[in-house]
């Protein structure tokens, strides 16, 4: 096994990848880069029958979006490829094989019918049916027949399937980087199936023969392939070859309740359980959350670095990562924390580079042609108060339309009697400033205030009533150098009209 550290991010093609498939590829991505290693992408695509078209194009752009792209997979071809188990099918049979010769493993001839009735006979005096030990050479296989009835049986086409041999009385010590050292008594595992007569592996054989042949050193994977760790670490040592290191991740739990974080609730609850839309489910991506703030809370779910540090880059979090500061129990999914993170993005982005995203929204709302520097200067007065990109129309419209109505409570509370009059008599004043910039209209107004003798309670909550139509938004003399002359003395017009 070479020094040189590779790990590999192994999904199955069955549908959109879940964020917790994601973090699994985020700690895998992490590691390699700390290492000065390399991050492999495999997809394990054995199972044709669950295989869904376009699932493993979707797990690229997902980790390309992401930013946690691949050194080495689907087209970006290593000296280790190919990288889709179905185009390595020629591969596994000799391993099968290999392990029949060393009496590691055995052909078995029991037809499906024949396993359902032994499982129904064993619930029904309630116990468990396990394919091992205690009964193979009770049941149809190679070990209790000669090796001519073996081979005449397999030349005459008989399905069979090639299980493993799973030695009895045995104590397994494995270690996981992660849990530490455990032990597996061998008398409780069942020898699993490794290969079928159709030519197709399962997923254990498939998967320790690729990770040798792709001289993977460290297998960072959910805990959900905990149970399978005892037959893996068996594998190895009856291939007689160097296991990796292994690490198993705590699950991402429900935000509420007991159990794994699933599409439902997501559903439920209203946040996206994947990184991109995927048919009727919308993303990470499309629900508007930037890449970095979604591999930053993923980052820490289930990891932390040992201070109270929150926000990471994606190279401070190269930097910062360890597998033993990953934790061992589950970490619970908190839709509140997502968007406190994508806030935080929001207001460090330079606002000109989210014109263009605002200009987008823009046009949705039929506002065409918006000038980039204007669109930047409203977002600096704007940003602080949004969590997405989105939340942009709902604090910026009133720069683009004036108001046709205006907040009821807002007119009960500061449109008074005397209100029209004193806007009326603010035209004038506006109408001659000629630097219109915000600190030149404030002087102004405030000059003209103090001089007509009025109470600033008695002009300023008018004016924004009637440039906004509520008492919401910026600075009243940002939002009025913003709009303009024309705009601002044409909204005046109209509230007095309406309101009066």
């Amino acid at each position: 096994m070479p020094t040189k550290v590779r790990v590999r991010f192994a999904p199955s093609p069955t549908g959109p990848l879940h964020i917790g498939g994601v973090r699994t590829a985020l700690y895998n991505y992490l590691f390699a880069k700390k290492n000065n290693g390399t991050f492999v992408l495999r997809i394990e695509d054995t199972d044709q029958n669950r295989y869904v078209e376009g699932a493993e194009q979707y797990i690229i752009d997902a980790l390309n979006w992401c930013q946690i792209p691949f050194d080495e997979g689907p087209g970006k071809e290593g000296n280790f490829g190919p990288y889709r188990q179905s185009e390595r099918q020629h591969l596994y049979k000799k391993y099968a094989d290999v392990l029949i010769e060393k009496g590691k493993a055995y052909y078995a001839f029991d037809t499906p019918e024949k396993l359902d009735f032994h499982r129904t006979n064993h619930e029904e005096q309630g116990k468990t049916f396990i394919y091992n030990w205690h009964n193979r050479l009770k049941l149809d296989n190679s070990l209790s027949m000669l090796p001519e009835k073996v081979q005449e049986r397999i030349a005459a086409g008989e399905d069979y399937v090639i299980r493993f041999l799973t030695p009895p009385d045995e104590k397994l010590h494995l270690l996981d980087t992660v849990r530490g050292t455990m032990t597996i008594d061998t008398n409780v595992l069942d020898d699993k199936v490794l290969f079928k007569s159709d030519g197709m592996p399962t997923y254990h054989l498939a998967n320790i023969v690729d990770d040798h042949l792709m001289e993977i050193t460290h297998v960072i994977r959910g805990e959900e392939w905990l149970p399978s760790l005892a037959l893996h670490q068996q594998l190895y040592d009856a291939f007689e070859w160097k296991a990796p290191e292994f690490a198993h991740l705590p699950l991402i739990m429900k935000p509420v309740g007991k159990g794994k974080l699933s599409k439902r609730d997501g559903e439920k609850l209203g946040f996206p359980v994947f990184p991109l839309s995927w048919k009727d489910s919308v993303g990470y991506k499309e629900k508007g959350y930037f890449p970095e703030a979604v591999t930053n809370f993923l980052a820490l779910l289930g990891w932390n670095p040992g201070t109270e540090q929150e926000v990471f880059t994606l190279e401070e979090l190269v930097g910062s990562f360890t597998l033993d500061r990953v934790h061992k129990s589950g970490a619970r999914f908190d839709p509140d924390k997502t968007k406190w993170y994508n806030q935080h993005y929001l207001q460090e982005k330079n606002s000109l580079e989210l014109v263009p995203a605002f200009q987008a929204l823009l046009s949705e709302h039929s506002v065409l042609h918006q000038d980039a520097h204007h669109l930047e200067k409203i977002i600096e007065l704007i940003k602080e108060r949004a969590t997405f990109v989105s939340d942009f129309w709902d604090l910026s419209n009133y720069f683009f339309t004036g108001p046709t109505s205006y907040e009821d409570k807002a007119v009960k509370k500061q449109w008074k009697e005397d209100s029209a009059e004193i806007m009326s008599n603010l035209l004038p004043i506006l109408n001659a400033i000629e630097d219109f910039s915000s600190l030149t209209i404030e002087k102004i107004v405030k000059d003209w205030i103090t001089s007509q003798d009025y109470s600033f309670g008695k002009v300023m909550p008018p004016l924004r009533l009637v440039i906004v139509g509520d008492m919401k938004g910026p600075h009243i003399f940002d939002i009025i150098t913003l709009i303009g002359k024309e705009a601002t003395m044409q909204r005046i017009k109209t509230a007095i009209t309406v309101l009066t």
